[in-house]
């Protein structure tokens, strides 16, 4: 029978998550939007060389080639008449002092308040140009006002008039002018004699002596300074040629441009800047749309109570523990959140971003509704009590938090806003944070395919043993966990799918367990982890090519460490079925998988061809919802009836399988982002308190150091969010690390690796908690009453704490016997010292 009635409850989820759909796909649509406007940037450079200039229309050029002639031409005619007529007359050509003024349009001061000493006909004031006050000159005898040249329309550039780039030099021997004052008459010396005031040649027209003005020495073309100009040429003339040229080049530039802007640039120009607008919209945006998600998707975790705790509540008084807890702590942050705002505007007169501010008031206010609507309907009846500390386990990890951060806040700093203030701090890094948004949701697509399925089938036919498929399994999960950057969001992602399928292969439950746990434990430290590359841009003295490197080494170890525990421990025989048996059926399954591999092919070529972008950290979250998406599409219209544990087929085709994952993804988005938002309060009162100061600046050798750091590293990786954890680390631990001798990128493989125990080990055990909450509650109970013996017993626990215990002890203590850790890595070459002058 088939029964293709969809439950009521997956309707009303799915549509009351529809707006953390919609801003998901406003994430993919920003993200893909930058891929293709660079892409399109690179297509206009193709087609149409130096497209960047052709943008936008360029602007006529101000300068007249043809009065820069004219006023040439003036100069010149001064020049020859001064050359041939000796000593200046009154109505005799102007010396070349004059030649300047009129170049710089630098006149005397006039009494009716025309231009004059150091302001040109513009009104620009040259001796505050150069930063000098006038000094008294001697006066000139009256001359009649020159022959108006026409005058450019555009201001002349200094330095290029001038042919003057570099900064003026002091003479050889001259004593330096006191800071702050530039002595003009010391600038206008001539340069050629060392500052004596006689020119090399002996003319007294050439020198600088008394109030005359060394034209030489002022545009920097002394005998000791310059070539000769050709032809004889004054430097003034040159300045005018420079001039020309440079305004022959605007009007060139000009009108090539116009030409080269024909109507199919125009509309490709309409295309892109089109594509522009929405990236610049996108990158305005994301900090409000993460709060919107994390609001959003909060809403849907906590009306479904699916928040992390350390126990699910069972009982009355547990309900009542977890939505009392909720309920302060949504209440202080929509207080905290207010009195941000408040500190805002009596910082600045006015909030800096009045409507995030908004969002994050409303948003925890309704949150606080939620947890009031819950409480009044509590369920009724269920198991009988078990005493408050019990019920203390059903608290959320982030109320948990949330109460020590705002409790800190305000009874020890008396500061309101502090707590709102270091949840805002998920917003400096919006992007980073919805894509995890995004990598949740391409794990609960995963989910939803026949993909996984036929991996497995690919090795069941070769009959492992349920260790060695364990091995498999985790060692696979490894490249995966690197793209999405932490172990716990591919914990989320395809936990579920891991469990299953070892279950199905006989696996016992504990091994499952503990399989999925470390699933994602082995791949932080593989390329291209997003974790490294953060951990790389906080600090200079690593990189990611060296934190790769030694990183593969240490999955190595991790693998090799894993598979061995496991054999020890395991429960049956080891033997495998032989190739004859075991080729054909793992042959035919691999053959169900080539579609799916043609069809992964096609759409990165497709994403190859198009936009230019490869499967990479930095694509990574763009491209794979939609593969997923593909794939399930796919998947669905080849097979829409599944078969459920009951053996009832049901109709399940793309759109209810598209809602299942989305709804799923909320409730996970929710409950991980407001982990790692509580995550960073604490990282703010571990900063602000000042805790590491207690931390000795020395040790006396690095082996008591590593010993110290591994504890403290392994603890902070059990109460924070890794990209928390990194920052907080960068910012107090690493300097502790390397004024003790540890090499940088030594220490910063300890740390991942010490993170990863730390998400493994109780109390907290983050990992296993998000295990429980993708593989079930009720799963993970009947594990726990599974088994003879307590390794057999408490395998899920055991299993991941040796295996990392020993690849952080190995990571951590082995390498400090030898002296060329991390030098086998290309060390970054050090800053060169500044040459000697």
């Amino acid at each position: 029978m088939i029964e293709s009635k969809e439950p009521a409850f997956l309707r009303i989820r799915f549509y009351t998550t529809l707006p953390a759909v919609l801003l998901l796909l406003g994430v993919l649509v920003y993200g893909t939007g930058g891929l293709i406007h660079a892409r399109l940037l690179q297509l206009g450079e193709h087609v149409w060389p130096g497209y960047h200039a052709l943008r936008s229309d360029p602007v006529t050029p101000e300068c007249e080639a043809d009065a820069l002639r004219q006023r040439r031409a003036d100069a010149l005619a001064a020049h020859e008449a001064k050359q041939a007529g000796g000593a200046a007359a009154p109505n005799a050509a102007p010396s070349e002092d004059d030649l300047l003024d009129d170049l710089l349009d630098d006149d005397e001061p006039t009494d009716d308040g025309e231009p004059g000493a150091g302001q040109g006909s513009d009104g620009v004031d040259l001796d505050a140009l150069l930063e000098d006050e006038p000094s008294p000159k001697p006066p000139k005898p009256p001359s009649p006002p020159p022959e108006p040249a026409p005058a450019p329309s555009d201001e002349v550039d200094l330095d290029a008039l001038l042919e003057d780039d570099a900064p003026a030099r002091a003479p050889p021997g001259a004593a330096p002018a006191p800071e702050g004052d530039v002595d003009l008459d010391a600038l206008l010396e001539d340069a050629g004699d060392g500052g004596s005031g006689d020119s090399a040649n002996g003319d007294a027209d050439d020198s600088s002596d008394g109030g005359d003005v060394d034209l030489d020495a002022l545009l920097g073309d002394g005998p000791d300074e310059a070539e000769p100009t050709p032809a004889g040429l004054p430097p003034a003339i040159q300045a005018f040629d420079n001039a020309i040229a440079a305004c022959e080049a605007k009007h060139a530039a000009y009108s090539s441009a116009v030409t080269s802007i024909t109507p199919n640039v125009r509309r490709f120009r309409v295309v892109e800047g089109a594509v522009q607008r929405v990236v610049e919209f996108g990158v305005d945006s994301l900090s409000h749309l993460l709060a919107l998600l994390i609001l959003i998707c909060a809403v849907a975790t906590t009306a479904f109570k699916h928040h992390i705790a350390l126990r699910p509540p069972r009982a009355r008084i547990d309900h009542i523990a977890s939505e009392v807890s909720q309920l302060i702590a949504f209440a202080l942050l929509a207080w905290s959140a207010w009195q941000f705002k408040t500190v805002d505007v009596d910082a600045f007169g006015k909030p800096q971003n009045a409507t995030l501010h908004l969002i994050w008031v409303i948003g925890f206010a309704v949150l606080a509704l939620v947890n009031i609507y819950n409480l009044i309907t509590l369920p009724k009846g269920g198991p009988e009590s078990r005493g408050i500390l019990r019920a203390l386990l059903s608290v959320p990890l982030f109320a948990t938090m949330a109460l020590i951060a705002g409790g800190y806040f305000l009874l020890a700093e008396d500061h309101g806003a502090g707590l709102a203030i270091y949840v805002a701090k998920l917003t400096e890094h919006a992007l980073l944070y919805l894509n995890v948004g995004l990598y949740v949701w391409v794990g609960m697509l995963l989910k939803r395919t026949a993909l996984a399925n036929l991996c497995f089938d690919v090795l069941r036919p070769w009959k492992m043993p349920p260790e060695i498929l364990a091995f498999v399994a985790v060692v696979g999960a490894a490249l995966p966990t690197a793209y999405s950057g932490a172990s716990g969001i591919f914990v989320i992602a395809a936990g579920a799918v891991i469990y299953r399928e070892l279950r199905k292969a006989g696996a016992r439950r504990q091994l499952a367990l503990a399989a999925t746990a470390m699933s994602g434990s082995m791949g932080v430290v593989l390329s291209p982890c997003l974790l490294v590359v953060i951990v790389a841009s906080l600090n200079n003295e690593v990189t990611t090519d060296q934190l790769y490197g030694w990183g593969f080494k240490v999955f190595v170890l991790s693998a090799v460490l894993f598979l061995a525990a496991s054999l020890l421990n395991r429960q049956g025989k080891l033997s495998f079925a032989g190739p004859k048996e075991a080729l054909p059926g793992s042959l035919a399954a691999l053959a169900k998988l080539v579609p799916y591999l043609l069809l992964f092919a096609v759409l990165l070529v497709l994403y190859r061809v198009t936009v230019d972008a490869g499967l990479d950290e930095h694509s990574a979250p763009v491209i794979l919802p939609v593969l997923m998406i593909g794939v399930l599409l796919y998947d669905r219209f080849t097979q829409r009836q599944v078969t459920t544990r009951t053996g009832r087929v049901v109709r399940f085709g793309f759109r209810r399988a598209l809602g299942a994952a989305t709804s799923e993804t909320t409730g996970h988005i929710g409950a991980l982002l407001l982990l790692m938002g509580m995550s960073i309060c604490l990282g703010g009162i571990i900063e602000r308190a000042e805790l590491m100061e207690l931390v000795p600046a020395t040790f006396g050798s690095p082996w008591a150091t590593m010993g110290v750091l591994v504890v403290v590293l392994v603890v902070v990786g059990m109460c924070m969010d890794p990209y928390g954890a990194v920052v907080l680390v960068s910012a107090t631990v690493a300097a502790v690390a390397y004024r003790n001798g540890i090499d940088p990128v030594h220490f910063w493989m300890v740390v991942l690796v010490a993170f990863e125990l730390g998400y493994l080990t109780p109390p907290v055990a983050l990992n296993h908690l998000l295990t429980r909450q993708v593989v079930g509650d009720t799963k993970v109970e009947r594990a726990e009453n599974e088994g003879q013996g307590f390794w057999s017993r408490h395998e899920r626990l055991l299993l991941p704490i040796t295996v990392m215990g020993i690849a952080l002890l190995v990571t951590a203590f082995a390498p400090l016997a030898f002296d060329g850790y991390g030098q086998a890595a290309e060390t970054p070459p050090a800053a060169e010292a500044p040459a000697e002058p």
